[in-house]
């Protein structure tokens, strides 16, 4: 099952953006949940659709990119395919906080050209590869 736009429902959805929604799946959501919610310094809420379980990133009530930590039999971690990057404010204290709670460092910090940011990519609890930009 994947979610759709249902106005209302997940406000942080916007039809107009060229990404609109991203998983980040999961062999234990709770484990995971914990993962973020410490790496990152935030709470993720927990919400149900349909029969599927999920742990949404906050997206402070407007319109853009949502996404969520899920639970699906027909999805598996992976380090391969695409690669989610979670938008942070200091990315070397981000990156030692998921190192600090097991993650692996997969590209380490790489300053962008043009003075467009900095990022990385890391290994989390669940297997995944994932990224963190920030512009400073």
């Amino acid at each position: 099952m994947r979610i759709a736009h249902v106005p209302g429902v997940f406000p942080m959805l916007d039809p107009n953006v060229p990404a609109s929604w991203f998983e980040i799946s999961t062999s234990d959501l709770d484990r995971a949940q914990r993962f973020y919610e410490a790496v990152l310094g935030t709470t993720l809420a927990r919400n149900r659709v349909g029969a599927t379980e999920l742990a949404m990133f906050p997206f402070g009530g407007r319109p853009g990119t949502g996404g969520a930590l899920i639970r699906q039999e027909d999805s598996e971690p992976s380090v391969q395919g695409c690669v989610v990057y979670l938008n942070v404010d200091d990315l070397d204290a981000v990156l030692a906080r998921a190192l600090a709670h097991g993650a692996d460092v997969f590209v380490p910090r790489t300053e962008l050209p043009g003075g467009r940011g900095v990022y990385a990519q890391f290994l989390d609890s669940e297997g995944n590869r994932v990224g963190l930009w920030s512009a400073r």
